[in-house]
């Protein structure tokens, strides 16, 4: 009767492991050759997205509350599925009298452990996606300058902020993080 060593069976499982893991690896990374011989890696290179203001509606305002919705359009120009995973803003708004400040939000959320859920938005390749929220200003009459502002008929409204995407991969890509300015 042959009795086979536990170990070689040890040893067999491992390289079976490393084989695997090998094999993985090279077929998630992207490499290109260019003409001068030189190799530039391809999977980490994103394009920024962009971000426009695309409406901002006053749903109503009295002396007590002022409700605002926002919404922003974010536009992928990748060929690869990118997630937002934050959108920080502050919302500006002018008429006559000047500019006014009316909020600052924040759009989505930032996993922050294993255990942390996520809120974030996928942009499929070359698509776009609208994010909305929603604003309440409490006792906006205490302030004249912000009445005048949201019973103007059509102020001009500005939002600037941030947003930090990535690749929808969770090996490849870094977090990536753009400023932003839009007007409407």
């Amino acid at each position: 009767m042959i009795l086979l060593n536990p170990k070689i069976f040890v040893v067999a499982a491992i390289a079976v492991l490393v084989g695997i893991l090998g094999v993985i690896f090279i077929s998630t990374s992207n490499i290109d050759t260019s003409e001068d011989g030189s190799t530039q890696e391809t999977q980490n290179q994103v394009e920024s997205i962009t971000v426009e203001l695309e409406e901002v509606s006053i749903l109503q305002v009295s002396e007590r509350a002022a409700t605002i919705e926002i919404q922003f359009k974010l536009n992928n120009p990748n060929s690869r599925s990118v997630i937002a995973q934050v959108l920080q803003y502050s919302l500006f708004a002018s008429n006559d009298s000047g500019e006014l400040k009316i909020a600052s939000g924040e759009i989505g959320s930032r996993p922050e452990g294993m255990v942390d859920g996520s809120n974030y938005y996928t942009l499929l390749s070359n698509s776009s996606v609208i994010l909305k929220d929603k604003i309440v200003l409490d006792y906006p009459g205490n302030s004249p300058d912000l009445m005048t502002v949201l019973e103007s008929n059509d102020p001009t409204w500005k939002a600037e902020g941030t947003v930090f995407f990535n690749l929808s991969s969770m090996t490849s890509g870094q977090e990536n993080e753009i400023r932003f300015e839009s007007t409407k």
